[in-house]
């Protein structure tokens, strides 16, 4: 579009127009938006656009590109929300870092999408706002062959992707926190990329697991995801986990594959991990893996079976290490200062300041990841849970450090002060010093789900979402089977590698869209980008 724009065989105004149609005409049957931006406004900033085109002025590559934050990011012009009534008609007094960079670049936003109530869940069931619906029904061309009840948009950041999917925008950011961006991406059919942890500013998103959120970015194909991350992949001094720029200046030396688009993969060794092969995974997505495989194998690409044996803990780890952030992070949250506060609280018959509050501005699923966060963070449970989650993460992070033959360039931060500095002699030395080893692989390429997009109603069931029905509270343990679905993508959040969701081919028995993960060494984006062009290049049209 950036490109049509310029050579100006379409205009701003006109691309604005067009995701608005398509608001009007989707956004009711699919429930992607929490909140739509004036189309007035929009189309303002567009005629600005269009002018500075006009003048050979243009304000940054993504200049006139009308894109959606998901409602977890901080926006002074449109409410966050979070998907929860907690925080209902909060409206933000800045604007998240990214979402600065991007509207400096040019971005014209058009909204701000659904979501699981702060990031928790898999589905996009658990939202104030109601369920997202998976869009992949309208935007088929092969409709009759596709399974015609409605299914989930994944989660958490299922509103970005079915508005991606749907043509309601050009690109929409979401964040990652155990595959919050790649399971709705695969479920829609299009890309989700989730950087290395503090490539991105996290400063203005609101924090669900403080040391797991990772800011990513959904879009239709992978080179505008690289051209988002481009914009975005800044340090930013007010956020603490920002990489800094000498660690960054680094990692640009240390590329393992060339940033050029070359198809040879003759010197590229690609990773696939025997943990990933489960007895839950499909028929349909074991085969699109293998169809990976062998395009990969096809461009010169060596094959190389490799051992992660810490995966099998990670899902756990992370249902522990996530709720116990959660319930110190949501703690914030009392209606005293902002955001929802029960007329109960306020009247303080009982003397309870704010019991009333959390209690009907939380949802059932977010309730009930603090109650399992504070108990894991109580005397008697931080050790025997807490504290060895925290050592299974060491551990699946080792797994990868010993599968990647690219060392892992964090290391560098405990090897001495020489990181900070300032001599470019000593960036170099230090590259060297970290050159790939002669075994390990590149890339690792695995699925992204278990399954296609599941059936919105099994999901619902098992959900109890925005109603009434505490069954998930008093016994009812079937809204464990939804965290199954991030059994392949939180492995890469616990070890803050990049990895994203390439949509590969579609299930000849539902119809619906099948993606594939690939995840490279932390700060090896590059690499990921240009193995995922071949990926989108040769997709399949059916399994």
């Amino acid at each position: 579009a950036q490109n049509l724009l310029q050579q100006k065989k379409v205009t701003s105004t006109a691309l604005v127009k067009d995701c608005f149609s398509q608001i009007v005409k989707h956004n009711a049957h699919l429930n992607a938006f929490i909140k739509v931006q004036n189309e007035n406004v929009a189309l303002e900033k567009a005629k600005e656009a269009d002018d500075r085109f006009i003048r050979e002025i243009i304000k940054g590559p993504l200049d006139g590109i009308p894109i959606a934050y998901k409602d977890n990011f901080c926006t002074k012009e449109l409410p966050t929300t979070c998907g929860s009534k907690m925080l209902k008609n909060f409206i933000s007094p800045f604007n998240a870092t990214v979402v600065d960079l991007l509207q400096d670049a040019g971005a014209i936003m058009v909204g701000k999408t659904n979501m699981d109530e702060f990031g928790m869940g898999s589905a996009n069931m658990y939202s104030a706002f109601g369920p997202v619906y998976n869009p992949h029904v309208i935007t088929s061309d092969k409709k009759d062959s596709i399974d015609q009840e409605r299914r989930v948009a994944g989660g958490s950041s299922g509103g970005s992707a079915a508005a991606v999917a749907s043509g309601m925008c050009f690109a929409s950011l979401g964040s990652d926190t155990g595959g919050s961006i790649r399971l709705p991406a695969s479920y829609c059919g299009v890309i989700g990329f989730k950087p290395s942890y503090g490539q991105c500013s996290r400063w203005g998103l609101v924090a669900y697991a403080s040391s797991l959120d990772t800011v990513g970015i959904i879009t239709r194909n992978v080179l505008d995801a690289q051209l988002m991350y481009d914009i975005i992949s800044k340090y930013d001094e007010k956020d603490p986990s920002s990489l800094p720029p000498k660690l960054r200046s680094i990692n640009a030396s240390l590329a393992s594959f060339d940033k050029t688009n070359s198809t040879n993969l003759s010197e590229l060794r690609v990773g696939i991990p025997q943990e990933y092969y489960v007895s839950e995974l499909s028929d349909p997505i074991k085969n699109l893996w293998q169809q990976g495989i062998s395009l990969l194998r096809s461009h010169g690409a060596t094959i190389v079976s490799v051992s992660c044996p810490s995966t099998k803990y990670a899902l756990p780890a992370y249902y522990i290490l996530a709720p116990a952030e959660a319930s110190s992070n949501l703690a914030r949250y009392d209606g005293v200062r902002y955001g929802h506060r029960s007329d109960m609280d306020s009247t303080q018959e009982d003397e309870l300041l704010y019991a009333h509050t959390r209690n009907e501005g939380f949802g059932e699923e977010v309730k009930r990841r603090i109650l399992l966060g504070t108990y894991t963070l109580t005397a008697g449970s931080y050790n025997n849970y807490f504290l060895c989650a925290q050592k299974i993460r060491k551990m699946v992070q080792s797994d990868f450090d010993s599968v990647f033959r690219r060392p892992n360039p964090l290391h560098l931060i405990n090897n001495g002060s020489s990181l900070y500095n300032s001599n470019n002699d000593e960036i170099i030395e230090i590259s060297d010093h970290l050159r790939k080893k002669h075994d390990g692989v590149d890339v690792i390429m695995t699925p992204v789900a278990i399954s296609t997009s599941p059936k919105a109603k099994s999901s619902l069931s098992s959900s109890c979402a925005n109603t009434n029905d505490t069954r998930s509270l008093d016994g009812d343990n079937s809204f464990v089977n939804a965290y199954v679905n991030d059994v392949f993508t939180i492995p890469a959040n616990l070890a803050g590698i990049p990895a994203m969701s390439v949509p590969f081919g579609i299930s000849p028995i539902d119809g619906y869209p099948i993606g594939l993960q690939l995840m490279t060494q932390y700060g090896d984006e590059y690499t990921l980008f240009n193995i995922s062009k071949i990926l989108e290049n040769n997709r399949q049209n059916f399994v």
